[in-house]
């Protein structure tokens, strides 16, 4: 039996007696903390944690491995809810195409975008597309994500949505780290659908979600509600084809209009609904009565100079928020979520407090895992952060172009890399 003892911790943070349910409205605000802390570890699992004042002894330890976090913060990894790190190339001739003026819109129009990566994917064999995302999910744990989803959405065919697929499935068996997989085939309608996108709808309800199911490669289903895109009818139809398959939903919802995806979101009992930068007070009021989560994305927003999302009003109206990266090649290409953080504090007027509970335990629930993961909370997985010495939490989203994670545990153990 391993145990660790991380001991003088400064601040321990995100410490919940349960973290069994996602934070709301004005408890955003409160993150509860320790100082001068110590947390217990045995095996993979807290097992406990106070004031090191009330520490009650270790003489019922043995091979105790003990850590001095003097001038250090301990908190939970982040969870990242919403990603697209599965991918075949970059975009970053896209990126200089709307430096000099085109919109994203404009780029996916004439065979960019999303588009762009699905034929990058024909031609991807499975071992590279693992490769490729295997480095990916390595910088993101250093940077202190203990948690991650990925989306299909790049293949817009049976053959490469399956490959994807397939991809995630092995990183979930592989990897010590929890994966939630998402198919996204609802990306897009591929250009030889473009004359009738009725066909590449059944294609998804009819093949598509059958061979998922039978392989059991998605947790969840996801649609890009959007004009240009899916309609909220056409949301609603491939959510509830998927929920017959026992695939829960999700929504990209009001990225680049307000286009009634937050709403089929509600309707379709979406575990989250995420972007929302078009979010207005129809959608606020519909999320209040929901259990669905709202998860902004910072770092697409930021890159593609949209509106920002109204997190803080949402906020303020009693609902959750969660944060997340949508690290993908072409409108996010990172999964740092201390940059998310500090992005959603620095433009959208959220506290420190607020984002690391959105990209803690909101992000947690935001992709089913917030009984093991999120918080500091007995009996959930070790799954932590110890920080540089820093002055405090906010120092985080303040210093937010240094790299001020020094240590990240994944299952109780120093992770040094898949």
């Amino acid at each position: 039996m391993h145990k660790i003892l991380i001991k003088n911790i400064q601040q321990l943070v995100q410490v919940r007696e349960t973290g069994l349910h996602p934070i709301k409205g004005i408890d955003m605000s409160e993150l509860p903390s320790i100082s001068d802390a110590w947390l217990a570890i045995e095996n993979d699992i807290i097992v406990g944690y106070g004031k090191m004042e009330e520490w009650p002894g270790i003489s019922d330890w043995s091979h105790l491995e003990v850590i001095d976090a003097s001038g250090k913060i301990v908190f939970p990894t982040y969870c990242d809810s919403h990603t697209h790190i599965v991918f075949a190339g970059t975009r970053e001739s896209e990126f200089v195409d709307r430096i000099n003026g085109l919109s994203y819109e404009e780029i996916a129009l004439r065979g960019g975008g999303i588009i762009n990566s699905a034929k990058k994917m024909q031609t991807a064999n499975e071992e590279e597309l693992y490769k490729g995302a295997l480095l990916r999910i390595n910088e993101m744990v250093l940077q202190g994500t203990g948690a991650i989803e990925i989306k299909s959405g790049y293949g817009l065919s049976l053959a490469d949505e399956l490959k994807m697929l397939r991809v995630i499935k092995k990183l979930k068996e592989t990897l010590s780290i929890p994966i939630k997989s998402t198919f996204l085939g609802a990306h897009a309608i591929p250009p030889e659908f473009k004359e009738n996108r009725q066909a590449y709808i059944d294609l998804i309800i009819n093949e598509m979600l059958p061979a998922i199911a039978n392989e059991q490669l998605a947790d969840y289903s996801d649609v890009f509600c959007e004009r240009n895109y899916f309609t909220p009818e056409e949301t609603l139809l491939i959510l509830k084809a998927a929920k017959q398959y026992g695939i829960a939903a999700k929504v990209h919802a009001e990225q680049l209009s307000n286009s009634g995806g937050v709403l089929a979101g509600v309707k379709a009992d979406a575990i989250s609904v995420d972007h929302l930068e078009y979010v207005g007070d129809e959608e606020i009021a519909a999320l209040l009565g929901s259990d669905t989560m709202p998860v902004i994305l910072p770092g697409a927003a930021f890159f593609l100079s949209l509106p920002n999302p109204p997190a803080k009003k949402m906020i303020q109206a009693g609902l959750p928020l969660a944060i997340a990266s949508d690290f993908n090649p072409g409108s996010s290409p990172s999964g740092n979520l201390n940059l998310m953080n500090a992005i959603a504090c620095i433009q959208y007027g959220l506290t420190p407090e607020q984002t690391i509970n959105a990209s803690t335990l909101n992000g947690a629930y935001a992709m089913g895992l917030i009984n093991d993961y999120g918080s500091i909370t007995i009996g959930k997985k070790a799954n932590f952060v110890i920080t540089k010495e820093i002055p405090s939490m906010a120092y985080l989203p303040y210093a937010f172009g240094s790299n001020l994670i020094e240590q990240v545990y994944i299952n109780g153990k120093l992770f040094k890399g898949f």
